[in-house]
């Protein structure tokens, strides 16, 4: 079943391959994921890891734009909030 799609993510395990060696494999991608990793690591080691079970721990200011790792941009979010935010509707609290 090699082009079957999978369900949870609605692509093909050839799409997911080449997403894998292409876009997720990009210096600066690389670079945001690892600091994305770390503030979830330094969350971690502040809270425990109950504070942060079935959550995730959000940026203030995003990687992206430039926020860093330091402990007064982390919070601790819901997966729902953390990730559903639309950026057509302008910033958030």
């Amino acid at each position: 079943m090699a082009g079957t799609r999978d369900p949870s993510s609605h692509r093909t395990p050839a799409q997911i391959k080449k997403m894998d060696r292409g876009y997720n494999s990009q210096p600066h991608i690389i670079k945001n994921r690892s600091q994305q990793n770390q503030a979830r690591a330094i969350v971690r080691k502040d809270l425990g890891d109950a504070a942060i079970a079935g959550k995730d721990v959000g940026h203030k200011k995003s990687v992206i734009s430039g926020g860093s790792n330091s402990r007064s941009n982390l919070r601790v979010e819901t997966k729902k909030h953390n990730r559903g935010w639309e950026r057509n509707k302008g910033s958030r609290p």
